[in-house]
């Protein structure tokens, strides 16, 4: 069993994504933080919503990824005001946090 352990972040990104596509809208974002460029982290994005994904939306998202929760590793969530320069009021914005685990034989 692998030993590395990652931290997987989930957010909503209020206007939209330009990587690894751009998205016209509002969309929630998983992405695997890791050594090197963060240009060049595991990323998952979902189609334009604001609906939080579910737990197994996540699960499969993760898989995709090449991860798999840590053992006895649960979502937290915290809440923050989004930066002051974007081009809307500032919003509420909900954070997921996760360890994470490289799925045995996995790309990761």
């Amino acid at each position: 069993m692998s030993k590395q352990i990652f931290g997987a972040q989930l957010s909503l990104r209020c206007c939209g994504t330009t990587v690894p596509e751009r998205t016209a809208g509002p969309c929630w974002q998983l992405y695997v933080a890791m050594s090197g460029l963060v240009s060049e982290w595991p990323t998952f994005t979902w189609p334009t919503t604001t609906e939080v994904p579910t737990i197994d939306q996540r699960q499969a998202a993760l898989t995709d990824l090449g991860f798999v929760l840590d053992e006895g590793a649960e979502w937290e969530w915290t809440e923050c005001t989004g930066p002051d320069y974007h081009p809307h009021p500032v919003r509420v914005l909900l954070l997921g946090a996760v360890k994470v685990r490289p799925l045995e034989g996995g790309a990761a």
